[in-house]
């Protein structure tokens, strides 16, 4: 019972205090979201035009959610969440929405983006559901991924002595 309890209490605090979540629907690989922690569950929004992607995650469906700290980046906890779509215009949908509203980040319409994620978009809750997943001994880093995209080259050698010099007129 007490573990439990600090279960949810870690899953809660953490998840309240990070304003980003791993989440990972099954057979699909782990996405950034940002969220809110509303009612008990993360409140996340997307999947319409200018929103975040929430790919896999459908009504009734289970994924993995991996915090983070919000300091050091480090991951804090991974819960298992069973996901919720709320219906919009419902009571829940409203509720989550004006939380989600507050959080959200240079909207392109302002004060009309919660009628544009009514028409446009999904709100889901993430209902923690479960014991927290041990923390993995190794790290869980992976090689990138091939891409056309070449690195940077090497500065010009004159480069150092042309600023050197804007310095010095200064």
């Amino acid at each position: 019972m007490t573990s439990a309890l600090l279960n949810q209490a870690l899953v809660e605090e953490a998840t309240k205090k990070s304003g980003l979540i791993w989440v990972e629907a099954p057979g699909l690989p782990a996405r950034a979201l940002w969220h809110v922690w509303h009612e008990g569950a993360a409140c996340v929004v997307g999947d319409g035009p200018g929103e975040q992607p929430l790919g896999g995650l459908s009504d009734g469906a289970e994924a993995q959610v991996t915090v983070r700290s919000k300091d050091k980046g480090g991951r804090l906890v991974t819960w298992t969440a069973k996901v919720v779509e709320l219906a919009s215009g419902s009571e829940a949908w409203q509720a989550a929405v004006a939380e989600l509203k507050g959080k959200r980040l240079n909207a392109p319409d302002g004060e009309a983006m919660p009628e544009r994620w009514a028409r446009e978009c999904r709100v889901l809750r993430l209902e923690p559901a479960g014991p927290t997943a041990p923390l993995p001994d190794g790290s869980l880093a992976e090689a990138p991924r091939p891409t056309p995209v070449t690195t940077r080259q090497p500065i010009p050698a004159g480069l150092p002595r042309l600023l050197l010099k804007r310095r010095k007129r200064g």
